[in-house]
């Protein structure tokens, strides 16, 4: 029953308030500290929950009244009322119950790859990489570029870049997968519509101390950087690639002077790439459910097309479709789409509780 599920945050609320206001507690800032943060966790569910027995509570005295002569009419009305709040809480309540994902307030590597379609998936990359960018923008967060590999035509090979700030991973981490794009190429002299695709990683980042590494699976090699066409922009071997040997998961780094930079940078991603491995892992061995709310963020899984022509997004996760396409990618705003995903993801949890 919910109530008795709501009950325990209720009283650990109120017995953290009464620690708080014990004077021998602001001796110990530490004890402080985690008293507060416990009560930031715990204290929107504790008030959704206390108005909801409030609520139920009422329903109940508020029956004594529907069969009375003179208020019956008034009683029913309130308990149309009471019954419509009782709904909104149950759904409050059960949303706000759903296990927290650690990783939503981690910052974010976005990586970005032209997959199919030649120059044009180049193109499309550069396009998304911009999008991206426009939306963190938006968000109030910072986007530092790590890496960029740009092809002759101006499109990208591959970007990363680091965004940081709050809850980013929250509202990234269904980005993942492959997005395909349906448009005209300015090169295209009939006028035909081309289709690529342009894969997304979001990978949290993660402490020294997250991810353990044992120095005899690294393989390090050091390279003299590349331009275009392979053409060398750098006199030295700065250029840095490193592999672990057990996955197989390799990074390559060139866009610093410094050799040293260039390993850090790679080092990083390097361990973004093995935690987001290990969370695959958990999530196929955890079931199948998890998997189907939103996605897995497969990167092999198409999860959104953009068709110009039709000025059409569509989102095949959660059948959204939104024909200002070419007003979003200019302007970058992306909640619509991400709320969508959200609300999904929040409401196949709710479902699978």
């Amino acid at each position: 029953m919910l109530a008795q599920r709501i009950k325990p945050f209720i009283d650990r609320r109120d017995e953290i308030a009464a620690a708080l206001a014990d004077a021998s507690i602001g001796s110990n800032v530490s004890k402080m500290r985690d008293l507060l943060k416990e009560q930031s966790t715990i204290a929107a569910i504790a008030e959704a929950g206390e108005n909801y027995l409030k609520t139920i509570a009422a329903i109940e005295e508020n029956k004594a009244l529907l069969g009375d002569l003179d208020l019956g009419d008034l009683a029913k009305e309130e308990q149309r009322s009471l019954e419509a709040k009782k709904a909104e809480l149950e759904a409050e309540i059960k949303r706000l119950l759903i296990p927290k994902d650690p990783n939503d307030e981690r910052d974010v590597y976005l990586e970005i790859r032209a997959g199919t379609g030649g120059d044009e998936a180049g193109l499309f990359a550069a396009d998304l990489f911009k999008l991206y960018c426009r939306y963190a923008d938006l968000r109030g967060w910072k986007t530092e570029i790590v890496s960029l590999s740009e092809n002759d035509r101006g499109g990208f090979k591959e970007a990363i870049a680091l965004i940081k700030g709050k809850g980013v991973y929250s509202r990234l981490k269904f980005e993942g997968g492959t997005h395909r794009v349906q448009r005209v190429p300015e090169t295209e002299a009939q006028g035909r519509v081309h289709t690529s695709a342009v894969t997304v990683a979001i990978l949290p980042e993660v402490g020294d101390v997250e991810i353990e590494i044992n120095p005899a699976d690294l393989r390090v090699d050091v390279f003299r950087s590349g331009g275009h066409g392979g053409q060398s922009v750098n006199t030295t071997d700065s250029a840095v690639r490193i592999t672990h040997i057990p996955s197989q998961i390799s990074v390559s780094m060139q866009d610093e002077k410094s050799q040293h930079k260039n390993k850090d940078k790679a080092m990083k991603i390097l361990k973004a790439r093995l935690y987001e491995a290990e969370l695959e892992k958990q999530t196929a061995v955890e079931s199948a459910d998890r998997k189907k709310q939103v996605g897995s963020g497969d990167r092999s899984e198409r999860i959104r097309t953009y068709n110009f022509p039709q000025n059409r997004l569509s989102d095949h996760r959660v059948n959204l479709t939104i024909y200002r396409l070419e007003e979003l990618m200019i302007s970058g705003d992306l909640d619509e789409v991400i709320d969508a995903l959200i609300a999904k993801s929040q409401a196949d949890a709710i479902g699978a509780a």
